[in-house]
C-alpha cells in the first residue's frame, strides 16, 4: 500500500512562508489565512507535506483499505494560486460557493489567487461547515461549534 506524502513534518510554518513564498502579496496572504484558520479551527497552525499549512488534524479510512491523517483545514500558498483544503461536498457548502468570489475547483480544493478575490466571511462559513462534517464523519481533533 503506497504511503501519504500528506503527513506532520514538524517544520516550523513561519520559516516556511518566509522561504517557500517569494510573492509579497501572497505572504501577506498566507499570514492572514493562518490567523483565520487557527481561530475558525482553534488549532495552531502545523506544517503537512513539504508545503501544506494544516490546522487539525483527522484520521480517515476508505472503503479501499487506504488510511491516513490529515489536516481538518489547510492551505498551500502555491506560485499559481492558494490553495485551500477546506471544502466538504455538503449542501451548505455547495449554497455557499456562489457567494465565496473569484475561485477555481477542483473536486476538494478551492484555487484563488489573492484573498481579496473572496469574501472571508462565506469561507469562514464553508470552514466551519467543513470542520463540522468531519467531526461528525471522523475521528478528530474537532470538535463541531
Amino acid at each position: 500500500m503506497a504511503t501519504t506524502k500528506t503527513t506532520y513534518t514538524g517544520q516550523d510554518v513561519i520559516d516556511f512562508v518566509h522561504s517557500y513564498v517569494d510573492n509579497e502579496q501572497k505572504k501577506a496572504d498566507s499570514f492572514r489565512l493562518i490567523e483565520l484558520m487557527q481561530q475558525w479551527s482553534d488549532s495552531e497552525p502545523k506544517m503537512w507535506g513539504p508545503s501544506i499549512i494544516g490546522f487539525g488534524n483527522y484520521h480517515y479510512k476508505y472503503a479501499s483499505g487506504n488510511e491516513g491523517d490529515a489536516p481538518v483545514l489547510g492551505f498551500s500558498p502555491r506560485k499559481a494560486a492558494l490553495t485551500l483544503y477546506v471544502y466538504s461536498d455538503t449542501q451548505k457548502s455547495n449554497l455557499l460557493l456562489p457567494e465565496l468570489g473569484k475561485f477555481k475547483m477542483s473536486k476538494a480544493c478551492i484555487y484563488v489567487k489573492k484573498l481579496s478575490d473572496i469574501n472571508t466571511d462565506i469561507l469562514k462559513e464553508i470552514c466551519v461547515e467543513s470542520i463540522k462534517y468531519i467531526s461528525q464523519h471522523h475521528e478528530c481533533s474537532c470538535r463541531v461549534r
